[in-house]
């Protein structure tokens, strides 16, 4: 693996942590003792490896078993989802994926070929995004990359880092949300929101909640969008983070409290999105619709990923 890999794999790896830092005191990691969160950070980086030219990697085996799935081959689901996600922040799966045949001993003295991947900081921290949340060592990865994450951003400050643009952090988060909003979904459906007017019902108390009342069409008129044009796709950085917080508790909040019935379902997302909104209020923080609107996140995406390929050209 190359050494560029490792300088995308901090701008990568920092976007969950930068989307709580943008929500200030409201963002806190899942609940977890300090023994609990210490023997967590062991075993992440217990299972580091190294290659012969001293390249940090983690063996897709050894990241299963830590994240708690007892198949391989469904484990390689999650893993296929990564490499979707590390292709729409616009990095090279090559550069955080690698194939690889290990020799792995059976006993007695014999061994056995097993297919492996070799993963990037940056691919652990997309694997675990995309893993099951349900599984509370999924859970604690998550804290451990956000925890990470902090001190690399202090080690980094300390050395002059640069850092992420805007363009960077739109793109990361706007993928987070995508990931999430499948969760959220999920949650909803378990809860009693199936159909998929339900579900844009839904969806409408969330944004109401953060929005201080107006649905999405509303929010698209008061920034200038064309109702064809995706709200999402149009937030910048601290807008995103802010609809990313809001999805994630109350994908959250309805698993931890059974929540049962539409009703109650689209009570809580408006509970969530109104105490998002509260939060911002309380630490000074501009309201989301009077956020201006961003460049089309598409476009956006698509000029990184021709910087990144032409860095790379450059460098050969």
């Amino acid at each position: 693996m190359a050494d560029e890999p490792a300088e995308s794999g901090k701008i990568a790896k920092a976007a969950f942590d930068d989307a709580l830092d943008h929500m200030g005191p409201a963002g806190t990691l899942p609940e977890a003792s300090d023994a609990t969160l210490e023997s967590l950070l062991a075993a992440f980086e217990g299972a580091a490896r190294e290659d012969d030219d001293g390249i940090e990697y983690w063996s897709a085996r050894d990241l299963q078993r830590l994240l708690d799935y007892s198949d391989y081959r469904n484990f390689l689901n999650t893993v296929e989802k990564a490499k979707d996600s590390c292709t729409n922040s616009g990095h090279s799966v090559s550069d955080h994926f690698v194939g690889v045949t290990e020799m792995v001993e059976i006993g007695s003295g014999a061994y056995r070929e097993v297919d492996d991947v070799r993963l990037t900081r940056y691919a652990c921290y997309l694997v675990t995004q995309n893993a099951d949340p349900r599984k509370q060592p999924v859970a604690f990865g998550q804290t451990y990359f956000a925890i990470q994450t902090r001190r690399q951003e202090i080690a980094d400050a300390e050395a002059n880092y640069i850092p992420l643009s805007e363009d960077e952090r739109r793109v990361l988060l706007r993928n987070e949300i995508k990931e999430h909003n499948k969760n959220l979904a999920s949650a909803a459906k378990n809860a009693g929101v199936v159909k998929p007017l339900d579900f844009a019902i839904f969806q409408t108390f969330g944004y109401k909640g953060l929005y201080g009342g107006l649905d999405r069409p509303a929010i698209q008129r008061r920034k200038g969008l064309r109702a064809k044009q995706p709200l999402l796709d149009h937030m910048g950085s601290t807008e995103l983070a802010a609809n990313l917080f809001r999805a994630t508790q109350t994908e959250e909040k309805l698993r931890r409290d059974n929540v049962r019935g539409k009703d109650a379902a689209n009570a809580t997302h408006h509970e969530v999105g109104r105490k998002v909104r509260e939060a911002i209020k309380n630490i000074g923080g501009t309201m989301p619709e009077n956020l201006p609107p961003a460049e089309d996140i598409v476009k956006v995406a698509r000029r990184l990923k021709k910087a990144i390929g032409d860095s790379s050209k450059r460098v050969k």
